[in-house]
């Protein structure tokens, strides 16, 4: 069972390396897509492995899912033509070298990294679990994101609401036409939509104890307004319920973090009896956050004069 076990990592690991080296070398945007969209399914395999499916989930929505989308939208806003522009010959040139002379010495570093560590190593696993009883959840990782390290998490939602913002602030003269609408993805939309915030709002609820929460349920939700998008090409705009949708996740984590800080024990430190509603009220605000952030991310800014 071993020999297998490691058969097939070695496997996988000899396919990442031969897709992230195709995707990138391909002449054929469309194929490059493609095998990029199959190495963030096999990173995601990949995490399962390591035992991470918290991980996984989120490669396999966002790094796979909606990132291959967008890139799949593009090639059909560029058209044929614009697909088979660039050309990318295989062949060996000095800066290609360089990389990859570069790539081999981060792999080499990394990897002794690894053999050097020791056999044993305590680290912060051990207290980590030894507290989960007064985070408010018997998740390790959500404890760990909303508890443990809740700063961290604040600022990850903080980036991506810059990220949006800067996305509304580019000049929209030299976006790309939009693509025409697909009668068949309409009728997918009318199908897989309802299931789609049904099973984000079952990752949202299931993340207290079980892999799931605010980022998983968020890509889901993401998803169903990216096929929306790409079914019904749609514009969203900058008004007043958007921005609202957008800065809700960071305005509640941080009027959360200075209550704790006034009435409690410190900034984003939740009193143990109510942990569990208040990671809850967090997480369902940060996932219609994460949610709207990435459509809008996708849609980009709609052209001058859009409503």
């Amino acid at each position: 069972m071993a020999a297998e076990v490691h058969a097939l990592d070695f496997v996988l690991v000899v396919l990442l390396l031969w897709l992230g080296w195709r995707a990138l070398a391909s002449a054929d945007l469309f194929k490059a897509v493609v095998q990029f969209i199959v190495f963030g399914l096999l990173v995601s395999l990949a995490w399962v492995r390591l035992g991470a499916p918290d991980v996984a989930l989120a490669e396999a929505a966002i790094g796979a899912g909606l990132a291959g989308a967008l890139l799949l939208d593009t090639l059909a806003r560029l058209g044929r033509k614009g697909a088979t522009d660039e050309v990318r010959p295989l062949g060996l040139t000095p800066a290609r070298a360089g990389i990859a002379l570069a790539s081999l010495g981060l792999v080499i570093l990394l990897v002794a990294s690894v053999l050097a560590l020791p056999e044993s190593w305590p680290g912060l696993t051990a207290p980590a679990l030894q507290q989960l009883g007064a985070s408010g959840v018997t998740n390790p990782v959500t404890a760990t994101l909303l508890n443990y390290r809740g700063y961290d998490t604040l600022l990850e939602i903080g980036v991506l609401l810059l990220a949006v913002l800067g996305v509304w602030i580019l000049d929209a003269e030299a976006a790309l036409p939009a693509a025409p609408a697909d009668p068949m993805l309409s009728l997918l939309l009318r199908v897989l939509l309802p299931l789609t915030v049904a099973a984000a709002g079952y990752l949202l609820w299931v993340g207290a104890h079980a892999p799931g929460g605010a980022f998983q349920g968020a890509a889901l939700l993401a998803a169903g307004g990216v096929l929306w998008h790409l079914a019904r090409p749609l514009s969203l705009p900058a008004s007043r319920p958007v921005r609202a949708a957008v800065v809700l996740g960071f305005a509640v984590f941080l009027g959360v973090g200075v209550a704790t800080a006034v009435f409690g024990g410190g900034f984003l430190t939740f009193p143990p009896a109510y942990a569990g509603a208040v990671i809850l009220l967090i997480e369902a605000a940060a996932m219609v956050s994460i949610a709207v952030i990435m459509v809008a991310l996708f849609v980009g800014r709609p052209a001058q004069g859009t409503k």
